[in-house]
């Protein structure tokens, strides 16, 4: 009993010594002899409760993390499908621009020439009886196609049909063994052959009719052109002299030809539907490297 009442006692001085040092400390505000108490006090719990907020917070953060892992992942395989599609996108854009310039290419050509043209694509490489080197392309007889027409593209001569159906036609390429083609001199009357001679279409032969004649390496030859305009056309672009061969005694002149287009990388192509109404002679040539 003695106890107990002592300690009420106590804890009744306490209370009200406390009641009293607040009163002081508030009255006096910064002037307070309980200042450094007061900021001791403050410090002590405010490093207490800062290590525990440190504490705390990568254990949050870790949890965070594992709760939003599935949408994270989610995310980033929807960038990867974004980051494919755009890709795809870019690619498909430069395939278009490319074609599209190819177009242009071969319709000026076209133009400058006066031809009357179907456009098509290659769609395969395929061999044909008699012939080595032959493509498929898209067009045939339900647009104006027919064998015996030539084809070309932007860049010069390809070859000439040899088999049309209602949707796609086979075209004999310039650098076949099997195919000749009448061919001139830029500037003058000198005609000649031009053969296949395989390479993979890296050269073409070039026989000159007049072994008199002069034949120079960076002489260029055009189609010469057949009657009514099958199954050349006159005037399309074949190729730049890269070699001649000495034939001393022979009735004509050899030389070996680049052809101006890449036979082995067709894409886009134009039948010749309609012949010039006449010969472009060296119009459609490109203008010389070096030349303004």
């Amino acid at each position: 009993m003695n106890d107990s009442r002592r300690a009420r006692l106590i804890l009744g001085a306490l209370l009200a010594a406390a009641l009293v040092i607040l009163t002081i400390d508030h009255r006096t505000g910064d002037s307070s002899p309980l200042r450094p108490l007061r900021a001791a006090g403050s410090w002590l719990f405010g490093t207490a409760e800062q290590f525990g907020g440190g504490v705390v917070r990568p254990v949050g953060d870790f949890v965070s993390a594992i709760l939003s892992a599935p949408s994270a992942q989610q995310r980033i395989e929807v960038l990867k499908e974004e980051n494919a599609r755009l890709r795809a996108g870019l690619v498909a854009g430069k395939l278009d621009a490319d074609r599209s310039k190819q177009l242009q290419q071969m319709l000026g050509l076209a133009g400058t020439g006066g031809y009357k043209i179907v456009t098509g694509n290659v769609v395969a490489r395929r061999g044909q009886p008699g012939f080595e080197d032959a493509v498929q392309i898209d067009v045939g007889t339900s647009d104006g196609v027919q064998p015996d027409m030539t084809v070309l593209n932007g860049d010069g001569l390809i070859g000439r049909v040899i088999q049309a159906s209602s949707r796609t036609s086979t075209v004999v390429l310039l650098s076949d063994p099997a195919s000749a083609v009448g061919a001139r001199l830029e500037g003058g009357k000198e005609i000649g052959v031009v053969h296949g001679v395989g390479e993979n279409g890296r050269l073409v032969q070039f026989r000159l009719l007049d072994s008199t004649a002069p034949l120079t390496r960076g002489a260029r030859i055009v189609s010469f052109g057949s009657e009514n305009g099958r199954p050349y056309v006159p005037g399309v672009p074949i190729g730049v002299i890269e070699r001649v061969e000495l034939t001393p005694g022979e009735l004509t002149r050899i030389a070996y030809a680049r052809p101006f287009a890449d036979l082995t990388a067709l894409d886009a192509v134009g039948v010749v539907v309609e012949a010039p109404k006449r010969d472009p002679r060296d119009a459609v040539l490109p203008p010389k490297e070096g030349a303004r």
